[in-house]
């Protein structure tokens, strides 16, 4: 029976999209939990990290899961267990089981970014896939802006319970669908193993695992400093290294990593890497100034993300259809460059700064984010045998996800500790003897807010306090700065990419 591509897309990319809106819509919500669980803001925020962890570790897993289990089987029980552990995590009773269904939620999730990306580039034809990867892009990427204001909608008007309840329906339609519908190829029926990779499985756990937590915990932990980071970040490395060592010397292991001889893939994957490095850090940086400096509340500095989305929504398509007619590469430089210039534009933020600013900056960034997801994506990937698709799109999913962990534990890192520089400045010229400053608090005693409290430190007070709300502005500038650089840096790796073999004649011509 032949069944519609498109259906097929729609069917594979709805429970793909509410498990991505999974790793968000519990941020804004955190506040809730902790209060309805009894549990402290560190307590909490375990309920997201768990569900990272877990995530990160059964994505790279996933292609040697499809090869052992069936395709199809494979997505059923990984909707399914998705499906009923939203049900659990809404029932949940205390934060000891909200984590627990948090990490089957995320075993359950792992696995469906890289089947529906694999199985929409099955079912599309080679000249078709930035169409495919268009559809796929839209998923992946709203789906983090969407989460924030839909979590805090949510939570405000029902409860935090309604963020996993409203999982459930929609999981058992897909479950219905997928079963109808999606069939496995020849190739990738279920096949029998002689061998299980126990130590590449145990290895890939602990490493990712504790990377992870590494990620999430690292600033609020005062990363290296902490015997507790430190401890993880020996374990991470020490299994990582091995999980190289045994993948490269057995015959059929979890992840094949020998697919990075490929150097378009290589090259495609260390642009995913650190294109969602750059750019997920602005997205947790955009909201913080917001609500930081600028008094939004967090529903507010959601609205502000939420323009850059529906730029890259609209922009994808268009990209999807183009990337079949125009070198991919000089498309993903465009993409690159404008994500570049959108940075560029936060740079000029102030504390008087209008929403107008920031929602063109977010819809530069979107417009480049569209370019740069669809022509990376098929640049990558375009390359890959279909037998190699399950094993190429867990890497490429794997890579992508850590990037944006990477991306925001660094740019939280860099935000911090510039700030502190400033405010070191900031104190240096705080002095009675400095005629700037002396001008600065004849200035301000003499506003009426302050000759209202009566007290004689309150012009000093206020000074202070500006001259903090500076230094932590200048430390969000300082970031958008040097994300702009990164930008640009990373622009000269396009030349290791490869044109899809499809791309005939002049308009694919190096």
């Amino acid at each position: 029976m032949h069944v519609n591509k498109w259906l097929i897309a729609l069917i594979v990319i709805i429970p793909t999209f509410i498990e991505v809106v999974d790793t968000s819509v519990v941020v804004v919500a955190l506040d809730h939990i902790r209060g309805s669980l009894s549990a402290s803001v560190d307590e909490a925020t375990w309920a997201v990290t768990s569900y990272l962890v877990s995530n990160a570790i059964v994505i790279p897993m996933s292609g040697w899961l499809s090869r052992v289990f069936g395709r199809k089987r494979y997505f059923i029980f990984s909707v399914s267990l998705f499906t009923l552990s939203s049900l659990c995590c809404g029932l949940a009773w205390s934060l000891p089981s909200l984590i627990f269904f948090r990490v089957m939620q995320g075993i359950g999730g792992g696995g469906l970014q890289p089947l529906s990306q694999s199985i929409l580039l099955e079912t599309f034809p080679p000249k078709e896939h930035g169409m495919a990867m268009a559809i796929f892009g839209i998923g992946v990427v709203f789906a983090p802006i969407l989460g924030p204001i839909l979590g805090g909608w949510i939570t405000d008007n029902w409860s935090w319970h309604w963020i996993f309840f409203i999982n459930i329906p929609i999981g058992i339609v897909s479950v219905m669908t997928i079963a109808a519908f999606i069939k496995d190829p020849p190739y990738l029926k279920r096949v029998s193993t002689a061998r299980i990779d126990y130590w590449g499985i145990i290895l890939l756990a602990l490493g990712l695992g504790c990377l992870q937590v590494v990620l999430d915990k690292g600033q609020q932990e005062d990363w290296l400093n902490s015997p507790f980071i430190l401890s993880l970040v020996g374990i991470s490395a020490a299994c990582l290294v091995l999980f190289i060592i045994v993948e490269l010397l057995i015959d059929e292991p979890v992840v094949h990593l020998r697919i990075f001889k490929n150097k378009s893939f290589s090259a495609g994957n260390t642009l995913m890497f650190m294109t969602f490095f750059v750019l997920f850090g602005t997205i947790v940086l955009l909201p913080i100034y917001l609500q930081k400096l600028m008094g939004y509340t967090a529903y507010l500095a959601g609205l502000v993300l939420a323009p850059g989305g529906l730029a890259t929504v609209c922009v994808m398509p268009i990209v999807g259809k183009m990337v079949s007619r125009v070198n991919p590469k000089w498309m993903l430089l465009t993409g690159l460059l404008v994500a570049a210039y959108s940075t560029w534009i936060l740079t000029g933020i102030s504390l008087s700064t209008d929403f107008d600013l920031v929602a063109w900056a977010r819809i530069v960034m979107g417009a480049g984010l569209g370019f740069i997801f669809v022509s990376l994506t098929n640049l990558t990937l375009s390359g890959v045998p279909k037998e190699e698709m399950g094993n190429a799109t867990s890497i490429y999913n794997l890579l992508r996800n850590l990037g944006g962990s990477f991306g925001v534990a660094f740019i939280t890192t860099v935000v911090a500790q510039r700030a502190q520089f400033h405010q070191a400045r900031y104190v240096e010229q705080a002095s009675l003897y400095d005629r700037n400053f002396q001008y600065a608090l004849a200035k301000v005693s003499a506003l009426p807010q302050v000759q209202a409290s009566g007290s004689p430190l309150a012009a000093k007070g206020f000074l202070f306090q500006q001259a903090m709300a500076q230094a932590s502005l200048f430390s969000f500038v300082d970031a958008f700065f040097l994300c702009t650089v990164l930008l640009c840096v990373i622009t000269p790796l396009i030349l290791f990419l490869r044109r899809p073999a499809y791309m005939k004649g002049p308009v694919a011509a190096h």
